[in-house]
């Protein structure tokens, strides 16, 4: 077990880099395009495609190809390589066609998601969608050449190769604010090259993505290469733990149409608290998850899915368990930063161009809110990769069913309740929601499943964590406010509270944590401590 933390914290390096330049992508394109119609056209449609891809084969690449790539690698004479060449080519061909088809379509998929846009935005958001729904086809291969480098324990490139992305599309984004001038921003305003620029620019991110994993491939040994026997793959196996991924794709789409159609309507989207402000908080929100829990994640697969194929259940469930109080440790507190920081924190990546400070501390109430739901969601999809790693897809399905239910009811509930401006609060408030009930249905029914799991002391280190950042997080918060008052609420009053205030409450954790002699924090915190001399 004691791989574990190293290779994480390898991971996480490659994912730190990887969310920040994001980080400065999301920025970059928010305060070059806004929260208002132009801005919600954008990611309107440039959602189109992972939608899509999650609904034709995004799910199965994910949670279904790992564990076959995992046993092809152990039973097959030439360590799975002809297999993984096979799904490549199944990948390619699947969603090269779908991508024609979408193309055409796109003006019924843009209807079907945000038919509330006025008619100049509507318009916009299908041109951008047809630059970016060929996007598809490079997710789906970069999903499948990911998978062979993490079966192959070549956990990085896959990590690194998302920078690439955000700097072509943070390189678009400049040089658009550059040919755009000092012209109002408007769908009408626009220019046929203006859009185009975007739209190609946007695409080009995640082409270069996909082909910058190629080098690793071949340093690892695998020939890229497409084959005519797509039928070795035994394609009713496949088929059939795929069809409950399907089912669970489908809900989660269906889960999230809900979520687009609401925020997309357009007094929301004309007062800057619509769909765009929820994609930029919920940006934001993923930044923890990403780097802790994907790397956890990432490499916990394929280790529980060979403890599982060699009936190692004690195996699975000892790094499951030690997967979950990693996580939970660093992900209490940076929950906490979201509900008392957040205003601040996103005043400080938005609150510029097309931005205002009030656009931005509406998203900044926004991930807030959504912090709630943040340890209830990587801890929950940490323990759906459990069943994975056993190939029972038909489980998180049935567990996701719940979930989406949950989202949906909640948040249309709360949408509704809520005054005019502040109905998009709701849809966030149903997204936290809903993981809390993942969370506790997952662990109920998989415990059963491999005989226990740890809850007494994942639990224990859950709360300790939480009581070991309360305080530290009222400190902040209460420096927050007085620095802000002194110094303005723009970007630069924003900035200092939030080093000021994110200090305090980092080293008044680690200290408590130290303390309360919480040894997740301590096996997390470690290094960085020796870095700076403090241990």
């Amino acid at each position: 077990m004691s791989g574990l933390g190293g290779s994480a914290r390898a991971m996480a390096l490659g994912t730190v880099a990887s969310r920040a330049t994001g980080f400065l992508r999301t920025a970059v394109i928010a305060s070059v395009l806004g929260v208002y119609g132009v801005g919600t056209a954008y990611n309107v449609a440039n959602t189109t495609p992972n939608i899509v891809y999650e609904l034709l084969l995004g799910g199965v690449l994910t949670s279904v190809v790992v564990p076959l790539l995992v046993r092809a690698a152990k039973e097959d004479g030439d360590e799975g390589q002809a297999y993984a060449q096979r799904l490549l080519t199944l990948t390619v061909v699947v969603l090269g066609a779908a991508a024609v088809l979408l193309v055409i379509a796109a003006p019924l998929l843009i209807d079907l998601y945000a038919g509330d846009l006025d008619p100049a935005s509507r318009d916009l958001a299908v041109t951008f969608a047809r630059f970016f729904l060929p996007q598809v086809l490079f997710y789906g291969a970069g999903a499948v050449l990911g998978a062979v480098l993490n079966t192959r324990g070549r956990y990085a490139p896959p990590m690194w190769a998302p920078v690439l992305n955000n700097l072509v599309v943070i390189a678009t984004g400049l040089v658009f604010l550059l040919v755009r001038g000092r012209a109002e921003l408007t769908a009408e305003s626009l220019t046929q090259g203006q859009v185009a620029l975007l739209g190609i620019g946007t695409t080009l991110g995640i082409v270069a993505q996909t082909v910058a994993l190629v080098p690793s491939l071949r340093a690892a040994g695998f020939s890229l290469r497409l084959r005519r026997d797509v039928a070795a793959l035994d394609l009713r196996r496949i088929g059939s733990l795929a069809k409950w991924v399907l089912l669970y794709v489908v809900a989660n789409q269906l889960a999230f149409f809900v979520v687009v159609r609401l925020a997309s309507d357009e007094q929301l989207v004309g007062a800057g608290r619509g769909f765009a402000s929820y994609v930029y908080a919920f940006v934001l929100w993923q930044l923890p998850h990403a780097i802790v829990a994907v790397s956890v994640i990432t490499a916990l697969l394929p280790r529980m899915s060979r403890a599982a194929a060699d009936d190692r259940i004690e195996d699975l469930r000892a790094s499951l368990n030690r997967g979950l109080r990693l996580t939970v440790s660093v992900l209490v507190p940076a929950a906490v930063a979201f509900v008392v920081l957040g205003r601040e924190l996103a005043t400080v990546v938005f609150a510029r161009g097309e931005v205002s400070v009030e656009d931005a501390r509406f998203i900044g109430v926004l991930l807030g809110v959504f912090a709630v739901g943040l340890v209830p969601f990587s801890t929950y999809q940490l323990q759906l990769r459990a069943f994975y790693a056993l190939q029972d897809t038909r489980t998180p399905t049935l567990i996701n069913l719940g979930v989406n239910a949950t989202l949906v009811v909640t948040g249309s509930v709360l949408y509704v309740l809520l005054p005019d401006r502040y109905e998009v609060l709701g849809l966030a408030a149903g997204h936290a929601t809903s993981f809390v009930a993942g969370l506790v249905i997952c662990s109920l029914v998989l415990s059963r499943r491999i005989g226990g799991l740890d809850v007494g002391l994942v639990v224990r280190t859950a709360v300790r964590c939480l009581v070991a950042s309360v305080l530290p997080g009222l400190l902040a918060y209460g420096v927050a406010v007085g620095l802000t008052r002194l110094l303005g609420r723009g970007p630069l009053g924003a900035a200092v509270a939030l080093a000021v205030a994110g200090a305090v409450l980092a080293v008044g954790y680690v200290l408590l944590t130290r303390r309360m002699r919480v040894p997740e924090v301590a096996e997390v915190a470690g290094p960085v401590l020796r870095r700076i001399g403090l241990r």
